[in-house]
């Protein structure tokens, strides 16, 4: 993927991975717009107002950055909610709820709002942004992983229907990354900075792979073919214990 000279949209990149990948790819020499629900100005980047559970808001953030930026050639779909669930109590029901509205039907809603402008442009990237959660389940939090899961099915779907049109579709596929907290309660978690570097040297691969997959999701992403699938889930479901009346 050429890393410079591009114009590119990261819906969900107010925070954490996502506001280091803007500002990596602010750092390489492209156009960079940030949306979220609140953005906040940052130097350098530039902002666009979106809630990826509302149909009417994403198309007022499509047409507001294709007013500025006709050149737009980079979406990437950041936007994400990790919440826990009990699954023995049915009031887990609107956590789910939420949790596939923002994930996966966020998701697929940003998509199809650029994907015309981008075939029409004739050239372009998506990146969608799954989880290792998605190939390894965290039993404390069944539907993040089940819309990640989501996530990855559409994007080799989409890539297989973008054949042809110069439209290129990736997947980053995240482990557990220093941030929002995340170092606190996982010391496995990645520190942020050593992560976006190995996310930047693969998305400069040419070509650029289907799935960006540092060092430390391998382990995830291939459990089931490694033979190492059920014995990781029975170590994750230990997190169990710290649900109410469970211990």
């Amino acid at each position: 993927m050429e890393l410079t000279h591009r114009t590119i949209l990261i819906v969900g990149g107010t925070s954490g991975i996502g506001r280091g990948l803007a500002q990596r790819f602010l750092a390489a020499g492209n156009t960079v717009i940030i949306g979220g629900r609140k953005p906040q100005p940052q130097e350098g980047l530039e902002t666009v107002r979106i809630d990826v559970t509302d149909p009417d808001s994403i198309l007022r953030a499509r047409d507001e950055v294709l007013a500025a930026h006709p050149a737009l050639d980079v979406v990437v779909t950041m936007s994400g909610v990790m919440l826990i669930e009990d699954l023995r109590d049915p009031a887990h029901l609107a956590a789910a709820e939420t949790t596939i509205a923002t994930n996966l039907l966020g998701t697929i809603r940003v998509i199809d709002a650029f994907t015309p402008h981008l075939i029409a442009h004739g050239s372009g990237t998506i990146l969608t942004v799954s989880s290792g959660i998605a190939f390894l389940p965290f039993p404390l939090m069944p539907t993040y992983g089940a819309s990640k899961a989501g996530v990855h099915a559409y994007t080799e779907s989409l890539r297989a229907q973008l054949a042809g049109t110069g439209v290129e579709v990736a997947e980053l596929v995240p482990p557990a990354v220093a941030t929002a907290g995340q170092e606190k309660v996982n010391p496995a978690a990645l520190p942020l900075d050593a992560y976006l570097d190995e996310v930047m040297e693969l998305l400069a691969a040419e070509p650029t792979p289907h799935e960006i997959l540092v060092k430390g999701v391998l382990m995830h992403r291939w459990a089931e073919r490694d033979g190492t699938y059920a014995d990781l889930v029975a170590r994750r479901s230990q997190s169990l214990n710290t649900l109410p009346n469970r211990g």
